[in-house]
């Protein structure tokens, strides 16, 4: 009846802390928490499965060299005060990932490295739209992310 026990419990109690305690809000909190709780067992997915596990450590490294390139590009860019043309844009990258885990992982990595946003994947397709803040070569972005994150992400959950 309780999939997620303390998750419930966390909820009356918050409800309780916020409304004050009746016993009206107490059988209204639990209705509440109960609800939510069914709800967030419903939305739970698979495991994942990860083939080759021991990639991870690698991914991390890369994501983490890139993140930190990224921060010194951006903030180079706007320390720089020079308006170049509008360079920023929008880019459709197709993407052979269909595992969810993954195609998460990804949307975290392309939203975490400073200058690029992960906006839309569209599943019919198998393609992703991603804003870029400093776009001159389509073609580049493209395959780096193809080559750094899709590759190795298809190894490690394919």
């Amino acid at each position: 009846m309780l999939p997620y026990p303390v998750l419930s419990l966390c909820l009356v109690l918050m409800w309780l802390l916020l409304n004050g305690f009746t016993v009206g809000h107490l059988l209204f909190g639990s209705m509440v928490a109960i609800f939510a709780g069914w709800a967030q067992a419903a939305l739970r997915p698979d495991k994942p499965r990860l083939r080759k596990w021991y990639l991870l450590p690698k991914l991390f490294v890369v994501v983490f060299v890139d993140v930190i390139r990224s921060n010194i590009a951006v903030a180079w860019l706007l320390l720089q005060g020079k308006r170049r043309e509008n360079t920023s844009g929008f880019l459709l990258v197709p993407l052979k990932i269909e595992d969810p885990t993954a195609l998460a992982i990804m949307a975290v990595i392309l939203t975490a490295t400073p200058g690029s946003a992960w906006l839309e994947y569209d599943s019919g397709d198998k393609t992703v739209l991603i804003h870029v803040l400093d776009l001159i070569d389509k073609e580049t972005w493209a395959a780096t992310i193809k080559q750094r994150y899709e590759a190795l992400l298809l190894e490690i959950f394919a």
